[in-house]
């Protein structure tokens, strides 16, 4: 039996229909009844038949906070993907991603080490990779800096990899992937899906930054291959392409058929922007949609390596052009 959690997120989904359509025996975690309609908008994306292939997932609703949940929904199971995570930039949400991204995943590990299961793969990101100082390609062995100014996010998710790290000396098996930013169809209304649906009402500016890309079915097809081999403990990061924001934005307008942005957004302008949203949630308590650390991800330029895994399992990645018009597509199609 296999365990995946996060099923109703963008990897976990599409990793369950990857796993499905291959025969496997699979059980999945839900949190809330809702979040189970993103899975099969997912799979509708591939199939006419998804309910058949929803139907058949073991669907346990468990948090991975909940320790006696997770244990009984450990019973059988040999193989874990632990796709699930809480993802902000927003400094508020610092004590829930923690319990979410590091509370979360300890428990997972603990429950792996005691049910004696043979391997556990855990979905990180390159957020928890450090800095190279003379600009070169960022690689596995870039080391974290704690004393560097880092997000929120990226801090608990590398307390989350500490978590796995310590369960493999402890005796888990487990490899870790750090992909990019991830690119697929079917869950629109946040994450990166959300970004086809913004081109599509229109994008007036670019940053100058660069961002590191990757096909979700790169990601999956890595995850389940590495989990059929020996490799054991080690760390790959999954980028295929690195683009500038420009190109990126650019091409998801023309996937979704509408004007590209022409305009670039200055760092003047983002700084008083990511401000200005400050006073706004302070005021009316919604959410940041623009933070200092989002800023200066959107534009700062780095470049990320994949040799590593391109060597381990001899893997090719697909193209991201075809990867974004693939998607714009399902977007306008689903629309």
């Amino acid at each position: 039996m296999i365990l995946v959690t996060g099923g109703t997120g963008l990897v976990g989904a599409h990793l369950l229909y990857k796993l499905i359509t291959q025969k496997e025996n699979v059980r999945a975690l839900y949190r809330s009844e809702s979040k189970l309609a993103n899975t099969k908008h997912v799979f509708s994306c591939y199939t006419k038949d998804y309910e058949t292939l929803f139907n058949s997932i073991d669907w346990v609703k468990a948090d991975i906070l909940d320790v006696p949940a997770l244990s009984e929904a450990f019973n059988q199971v040999t193989k874990v993907y632990h796709c699930a995570a809480f993802v902000s930039f927003e400094p508020d949400k610092y004590q829930l991603l923690r319990k979410t991204n590091i509370d979360g995943t300890a428990n997972i590990v603990n429950i792996a080490i005691s049910k004696k299961i043979d391997k556990l793969c855990y979905v990180s990101s390159i957020a928890t990779l450090g800095d190279n100082l003379n600009h070169k390609p960022i690689t596995e062995e870039t080391n974290w800096n704690p004393e560097a100014d880092n997000n929120v996010y990226a801090i608990t998710k590398y307390g989350a990899e500490m978590e796995i790290w310590r369960g493999t000396q402890e005796g888990l098996n487990a490899v870790v992937v750090n992909p990019g930013v991830i690119l697929g169809a079917g869950i629109w209304h946040y994450g990166t899906g959300s970004l086809f649906k913004k081109a599509h009402k229109g994008l007036k500016y670019y940053t100058q930054g660069t961002v590191a890309l990757i096909a979700v079915e790169d990601v999956v097809a890595i995850m389940i291959e590495l989990m059929h081999n020996n490799i054991s403990n080690e760390r790959f990061v999954l980028v295929a392409e690195n683009w500038t924001y420009k190109r990126f934005l650019q091409a998801l307008s023309k996937s979704v058929k509408t004007k590209p942005p022409i305009k670039l957004a200055s760092i003047n302008l983002l700084d008083i922007a990511w401000r200005l949203d400050w006073l706004k949630h302070k005021i009316t308590r919604k959410r940041r949609l623009l933070t200092r650390h989002l800023v200066k991800s959107l534009t700062s330029e780095t470049n990320y390596n994949s040799g590593k895994i391109k060597t381990a399992i001899n893997h090719e990645f697909k193209a991201i052009n075809k990867t974004i018009t693939k998607v714009g597509h399902l977007y306008l199609k689903q629309d």
